[in-house]
């Protein structure tokens, strides 16, 4: 899951959790919102200690020399 995801979801979990007023026999809306929230801060964290983990690689450059071959 990407930042972006995340964002939606904790988005999409706000809009359920405090805009919304409707109901909808059988499943609460409240509950649903919350559990958005919590699974796209899960996936925010999880993809910002990955974020974090790859820029921490070490990066070697070597330099060659090739030369040309007069007899081509």
């Amino acid at each position: 899951m990407g930042v972006g995801t995340s964002i939606f979801l904790i988005a999409a979990g706000a809009i359920l959790k405090f805009a919304v007023t409707d109901t909808i026999s059988g499943i609460e809306l409240a509950t649903v919102g919350v559990i958005l929230m919590i699974v796209g801060i899960i996936g925010l964290l999880f993809s910002m200690m990955f974020l974090a983990r790859a820029g921490r690689g070490t990066v070697v450059t070597r330099d060659r020399v090739v030369e040309r071959d007069p007899h081509l």
